[in-house]
């Protein structure tokens, strides 16, 4: 049973308005937590608005913040000093906003010539350099491995035994349903060789592009319709029988979605929800059945 209470959104799909705008909109619409974001073009993670401000826009709208997406190429060794920095901004912002965790992302780039085994390496030693960081402040950093075939990082339980080689608490891993739909783990993967306990948070989109899947961007990626061709309420539905009972979280990129009159998309996002919601629901007994 997938819980209303359990839905978040994340910023990439009200990039236009303002912080305290996107604040009022999960509100409007009964939702209680958010995903912050450090990727749009132009706009910073909190900007203009101060750590104390936003502390009380929390409490003003009732709004648990549960991410800032994301600290980039975490896995690349070549960058690691920097990436460190960067990872002790985004910790020193989470503390003082109250923010529960950090996207960390793969690198993602059809240049990366590293050998498969030196990427296991890289992740691993990422993970055991960030441990004190997160560890000291309670942060948790939440591993999103990408489907993309140039990714560094691609199977959650690639991403599993990673965390379980580093020997590191505070890590968990997103279930992206665009991301496992053009990644290698299957269901019978996630069944046998995955522990769902890792799982910290899912991120849903939709795709209804009739292109090849290995075609599919972020720029497809919109809110999700019966056209879905993702398979979100399947997926859901086994995540749910696997036993998460965690967040969902809203992230379409489409310009289609960002451009979206407010009315529009309020009601967009609530005909999203009460289809997965359904959706998941009706997949589920059916596999059990």
């Amino acid at each position: 049973m997938i819980c209303r209470s359990n839905i978040s959104l994340n910023r990439i799909l009200f990039p236009a308005g303002s912080l305290e705008e996107f604040f009022k909109l999960s509100s409007d619409m009964g939702l209680s937590k958010i995903e912050l974001r450090n990727d749009l073009q132009g706009i910073g993670i909190i900007e203009p608005y101060s750590p104390q401000q936003v502390k009380l826009f929390c409490e003003k709208y009732d709004i648990k913040i549960l991410t800032i997406n994301a600290l980039q190429k975490f896995n690349l060794g070549a960058v690691l000093p920097e990436v460190l920095a960067q990872l002790k901004e985004l910790i020193r912002l989470s503390v003082a906003i109250d923010c529960k965790a950090i996207v960390l992302v793969p690198n993602n780039d059809i240049n990366d010539k590293r050998h498969s085994d030196a990427m296991r390496k890289e992740t691993v030693a990422a993970l055991k350099a960030f441990a004190p960081f997160f560890e000291d402040s309670g942060i948790w950093g939440y591993i999103e491995p990408l489907g993309f075939e140039e990714c560094s990082l691609r199977s959650k339980v690639t991403a599993l035994q990673a965390i379980q080689e580093s020997g590191c608490r505070n890590y968990k891993i997103v279930h992206d349903t665009f991301h496992h739909h053009l990644g290698p783990d299957t269901d019978d993967t996630l069944k046998n060789n995955y522990d769902i306990s890792f799982t910290g948070l899912v991120h849903v989109s939709g795709v209804e592009s009739k292109i090849p899947s290995n075609a599919y961007k972020d720029d497809h990626r919109i809110l999700i319709t019966a056209k879905d061709c993702l398979k979100n309420r399947e997926q859901l539905a086994l995540l749910t029988q696997l036993g998460y009972t965690g967040d969902i979280s809203f992230e379409p990129f489409g310009k289609e979605v960002q451009g979206m009159e407010i009315k529009a998309l309020k009601a967009a996002i609530n005909q999203s929800i009460d289809f997965i919601r359904k959706g998941a629901l009706e997949w589920q007994n059916k596999i059990s059945d």
